[in-house]
């Protein structure tokens, strides 16, 4: 029942009342009906809505590719072992070869093309820096390519955010989010 679900909804109790929902980075199609009511009342009641990363300023995404990349004249082929570098190209070519196959007419319809979702997703790939490789490897599957198009639950609620002309703002800055990622060593990646 919509009422019995965990809301990961937190209320600060002060006057008018605040709250803290957790939310996911998947496509908010595969959990928006599983938000309860109180959740979502909350969210239409605020008038300051804060994310973790403010997804809607072209400055963040900027950053965020950025902050990927490898130093200045490094390539992955340089910090990846021979064979894990191979298997790696090989998987993405495979990717490439079966993403038109996995894309929806859904997609074909508002005029999305495999090779540019593909580059979208997996471009520049040889100059990113392992651990964003392998969270790009990880949503290169038929089920994330079919959604593909479909905001993520936090900038789904941003662009509803601003279509509500509620006031915005972000918890986090992107090296606030970057940095420690980067500073996994290759092991730990």
């Amino acid at each position: 029942q919509q009422n019995e679900l965990n809301s990961f909804l937190w209320t600060i109790k002060r006057d008018p009342p605040s709250y803290f929902f957790g939310t996911i980075h998947v496509p908010y199609t595969r959990v928006w009906d599983f938000v309860p009511e109180n959740s979502k009342k909350a969210f239409q009641q605020s008038h300051i809505v804060y994310f973790e990363l403010d997804l809607t300023d072209p400055y963040t995404i900027s950053a965020l590719t950025s902050c990927q990349l490898l130093p200045q004249g490094e390539n992955l082929q340089d910090v990846l072992p021979r064979d894990i570098y191979r298997r790696l190209k090989r998987h993405l070519e495979y990717v490439k070869l079966m993403m038109p196959s996995w894309m929806t007419p859904d997609q074909r319809g508002k005029g999305l093309y495999a090779d540019y979702l593909f580059n979208a997703i997996a471009g520049n790939w040889e100059r990113k820096r392992p651990v964003w490789v392998m969270l790009m490897v990880n949503s290169l599957t038929e089920v994330d390519i079919k959604s593909r198009g479909v905001p993520v639950l936090d900038l789904f609620l941003a662009q509803e955010a601003e279509r509500l002309r509620k006031q915005t703002g972000a918890v986090e800055k992107v090296e606030e989010q970057c940095h420690p990622l980067n500073g996994l060593n290759f092991s730990q990646v």
